[in-house]
């Protein structure tokens, strides 16, 4: 097939590669010029992926335009934040659209395909989500992965298409479940890198990942998803890779705030997209239109957006009165 990929990240060159080892025909759109040209010279991408050659065969295209006329399929790798605006500038488009994004739209609460459905109402929508670090899918380290739509023929159609021995593809039906998995696990991951930073160790780690895991879930069912997907690939395995991995941009970001950085600085010195920081905002005010409990996210919300002491958060979280585990 005919596929482009929006947005020349880390993310959506891995994602090329895969389909790429399985003979698609690959287009690269940028937001940068400069950054396309300069790969396509390399054949790297060398301000996100280094060291990873790239096939000669792909075509950056820097007007979008252009890059999804002929395409079949587009394959959307960009900031939650740009998702809305790139795809309304194809909205005729018929094919398949792949959202990779995890992120929520704070104006509507929607997950990336939700607002899919709104711009390109035409297109066969699904979601690609779990645990997949750029730089291992890069390097053909084993991977596995759950596409989610709600066509099972589109679904199957996604899992064809990526699907390889070393990037295992599961289907689900559950897109909410799915996208939520994906993007709230980000949240977690800016407290798992606090436990980090303040030097907490395993136990406390442990403890976070399964208390957020509940969290995810009980936001998840409130919105309509089924509890076992937060037990699979897009709930559980991303929670985890994205907590423990030292590559983790979420985590690393928890870390070095928590080490005396404060959350603007960090952001404008990153050169990469720390999704949890703007679907903690998004997830917060999520919580609380559902009437929910969600501590972790209230709290990390306090230190990312209400000026609070990430020590001081951490003790009102570890303060809170004993209850029964569920």
């Amino acid at each position: 097939m005919n596929l482009t990929i929006v947005g020349a990240g880390a993310w959506g060159t891995a994602l090329g590669l895969v389909l790429q080892q399985n003979d698609h025909r690959i287009t690269v759109w940028g937001h940068d010029p400069a950054h396309l040209a300069e790969a396509a010279a390399a054949l790297e991408n060398r301000r996100y992926l280094p060291g990873v050659p790239l096939p000669p065969a792909w075509r950056f295209e820097p007007d979008l335009d252009a890059a999804v006329r002929d395409a079949e399929g587009i394959i959307l790798s960009v900031p939650s934040r740009a998702l809305r605006d790139l795809s309304a500038r194809f909205g005729g488009f018929q094919g398949l659209v792949v959202s990779t994004t995890k992120g929520l739209e704070h104006s509507t609460g929607l997950t990336m395909s939700g607002v899919l459905s709104e711009t390109v109402p035409g297109a066969r929508i699904a979601a690609l989500s779990g645990p997949s670090l750029a730089a291992e899918v890069a390097r053909n380290a084993p991977t596995a992965v759950v596409t989610a739509s709600r066509d099972a023929e589109t679904g199957r159609q996604v899992q064809g298409l990526f699907h390889r021995p070393t990037f295992r593809v599961y289907t689900s039906s559950d897109v909410t479940g799915v996208e939520l998995g994906g993007a709230l696990k980000n949240v977690i991951a800016i407290a798992a890198g606090a436990c980090d930073g303040f030097g907490f160790g395993n136990n406390s780690k442990a403890a976070l990942v399964t208390r957020g895991l509940a969290e995810m879930t009980r936001i998840g069912m409130a919105r309509g998803a089924r509890p076992e997907t937060f037990a699979g690939l897009s709930g559980m395995g991303d929670l985890t890779v994205t907590c423990f991995s030292p590559m983790s941009r979420n985590r690393s970001f928890g870390e070095r705030m928590c080490r005396g950085g404060s959350p603007a600085e960090l952001l404008a010195s990153q050169a990469f997209v720390v999704e949890g920081y703007p679907t903690t905002q998004s997830a917060h005010a999520l919580a609380q239109r559902l009437g929910l409990d969600a501590p972790i996210t209230a709290e990390i919300h306090a230190a990312l957006f209400e000026g609070k002491d990430p020590r001081q958060a951490v003790a009102d979280i570890l303060g809170r009165g004993s209850k029964a585990e569920r």
